[in-house]
């Protein structure tokens, strides 16, 4: 170690003597001697610095900058620059002459030997420091305080001055703001050149869809396959509508493009006549499912739409059937029966389970959510199983719920809560009549209890429901919507005179469907209807998204007079097969285009003139005096 101290400081003498010669010789910016520029006549401050620490060593000429930073370095400053620009910081906070703070004050005379390095130290600080009125931070700090603002806060910040306006509208925070909203989900900030009018472009959009639901303006269209005679069962998800008939066809539909797919089913590859009907149908973003009366259920995929990817036999007729939404799980039931199929890891589809039951299963749900081993929910009778596909023979299924003599009439499941609607039987009906009870899948424990009816619970939604409410349909004609943290009713509505039948809700809407064929559109703030659409059959599915609605009416009778397709009475045959409709409110409320042209004429034209009363806008055009 004293070798090396002994060197470094030979090496110090070194460079100093070596920085004395060159400093009579010209430098890197020319003779400073004759150089008349402000940059390099002034006394630097760190000369003064060195010449008060070595007043024993004057010099005769004034040195540059770079001689008196290196002298420094040699002294064994490790940082001189931090000094400066803390004696630079507390110059301009103390200056009471500053142009900022009095611009009446008569403009201070300059001192023109002002130093390349004071002048970048200065425009350093004003680009990298915001001024926060007497406190000056960092951009990325200031930043940060920023992140805990609303789009209203940060439009005010902007106002305040320049350097906040710039802090505000940092895309780094808008982006984060587009995402926290729901709009672009997924989206990288290099998407979009400016996020605050993206933002703005989406709300805007939102607005105009919401305005459009309110009051029904739109596209409709009907979804129908005149061979497939009467309709058996629908699902739509993500854009997808699949629809089974008596024909024992599948449809499917991508109404994102309106492409139109026919899902080749195995007996038509076999032949086999007379075809089966279907009797559920179940459909995701990436297979499609169907299950026959003959206990037949064939899995396709939606990229390919042709032959089935994987089918199974049941010995009896299939009595539910569902699919994960989010994952390519497949649950179904014949009898007291239930299968779970997935694929593995390299694609291969196979039985993941096979559990026996004490009853006849009157339903299975697929619970959502990503995971190795598909897991599902049972029930039959008074009895709600939570099944693991790791199940093995020699194993017990697990209970979720079971109560003697009230039995189970709808079920629903999140990816952490289950949702049972309980009839009360005998001397449950002096407990206060049917209810809802909601349970933990982690723990198998109930953990809230609501509802207070007479008539049964007939459909239950939980899944696409807004965070921490419950919506549910009843057999009294009515639809109540929960709180799940208070266990309070949110609000009531006298629906539908024939039953609830199906029922899902968002934020502000309530979409309802009854047993007379009704489809009810309500504000859940002020509880009114907004509007209603009517077709002959019961509706047995509802799902929307923001702008999108799909609703299917589904005849309970599948052999109805006029049913066959060589029959001559073709109006009876369309009034009996059901319907399939497709809702899109995104459409622009501000363009004329969903208005008939005949409704759009003005009173010149002859031709239109008997049809302007009672139109849209009677008005529009006037002409004469």
């Amino acid at each position: 170690m004293g070798m090396e101290e002994d060197e470094l400081l030979a090496f110090r003498e070194h460079w100093k003597q070596e920085l004395e010669k060159n400093t009579d010789k010209e430098g890197y910016f020319g003779d400073l001697s004759k150089d008349s520029s402000p940059v390099h006549q002034s006394t630097s401050f760190w000369e003064k610095q060195s010449n008060a620490s070595q007043q024993t060593q004057p010099t005769s000429k004034e040195q540059p900058e770079y001689v008196s930073i290196a002298e420094g370095l040699l002294d064994g400053r490790s940082s001189p620059l931090l000094d400066r620009i803390e004696q630079e910081r507390t110059r301009r906070k103390r200056a009471p002459g500053s142009d900022a703070l009095n611009t009446r004050a008569p403009p201070k005379k300059e001192n023109k030997r002002q130093k390349l390095l004071e002048q970048f130290l200065q425009d350093l600080n004003e680009l990298n420091d915001i001024p926060f009125f007497d406190v000056e931070l960092p951009y990325e700090l200031a930043l940060k305080i920023f992140h805990f603002l609303g789009r209203t806060d940060l439009g005010r910040c902007a106002q305040v001055s320049k350097s906040w306006k710039v802090l505000a509208e940092d895309e780094v925070l808008w982006h984060r703001l587009c995402l926290e909203e729901g709009f672009l989900d997924g989206a990288s900030i290099s998407d979009s050149p400016c996020w605050k009018s993206t933002l703005r472009d989406c709300r805007n959009t939102e607005n105009g869809v919401k305005s459009n639901w309110k009051n029904r303006v739109g596209s409709i269209r009907h979804l129908q396959y005149e061979l497939g005679k009467v309709l058996c069962d629908a699902s739509s998800c993500a854009g997808l509508v699949i629809a089974g008939y008596t024909s024992g066809d599948v449809r499917l539909w991508d109404t994102l493009h309106w492409d139109k797919s026919y899902l080749h089913p195995t007996h038509s590859i076999r032949d086999e006549t007379p075809a089966p009907y279907v009797s559920h149908v179940r459909v995701n973003k990436t297979v499609a499912t169907a299950a026959y009366e003959n206990g037949c259920v064939d899995v396709w995929s939606t990229e390919t739409c042709l032959e089935p990817i994987h089918r199974y036999q049941h010995l009896r007729r299939v009595h539910a059937l569902d699919l994960s939404p989010d994952s390519p799980a497949l649950a179904s039931a014949s009898g007291p029966e239930v299968r779970v199929d997935a694929p593995d890891e390299k694609g291969y589809w196979k039985s993941r389970c096979l559990v026996q039951l004490p009853k006849p299963v009157d339903g299975v749900l697929v619970v959502p959510g990503r995971r190795d081993f598909p897991l599902v929910t049972a029930w039959a009778g008074e009895s709600v199983y939570l099944l693991d596909s790791r199940y093995k023979e020699e194993q017990e299924p697990r209970v979720l719920h079971f109560v003697y003599d009230h039995p189970v009439t709808c079920v629903d499941v999140s990816s952490c809560r289950a949702v049972l609607g309980i009839k009360s039987c005998g001397w449950g009906m002096n407990d206060g009549g049917n209810k809802i009870q909601v349970y933990s899948l982690e723990t198998s424990q109930c953990e809230l209890t609501v509802g207070n009816s007479a008539g049964d619970f007939t459909c239950v939604n939980l899944r696409d429901s807004p965070p921490h409410l419950l919506v549910c349909g009843n057999k009294d004609r009515r639809v109540r919507v929960f709180d799940l943290r208070t266990g309070s009713s949110v609000v009531s509505l006298y629906a539908h005179h024939m039953g609830v039948t199906t029922v899902q809700a968002d934020d502000w809407k309530v979409v309802s469907g009854g047993g007379e064929g009704l489809v009810s559109v309500w504000e859940m703030r002020i509880g009114a209807k907004l509007w209603e659409m009517h077709n002959r059959h019961p509706v047995r599915h509802i799902r929307f998204n923001s702008s999108t609605l799909v609703t299917a009416n589904i005849p309970d009778e599948k052999s109805p007079r006029g049913a066959c397709i060589t029959d001559d009475d073709l109006t009876a045959h369309r009034r009996y097969r059901g319907l399939i409709c497709h809702y899109d409110f995104s459409m622009d409320s501000s363009t004329q285009d969903h208005v008939l042209p005949i409704c759009r004429s003005n009173y010149i034209e002859s031709s239109g003139y008997s049809y302007n009363i009672g139109l849209a806008v009677p008005y529009d055009i006037l002409s004469g005096p």
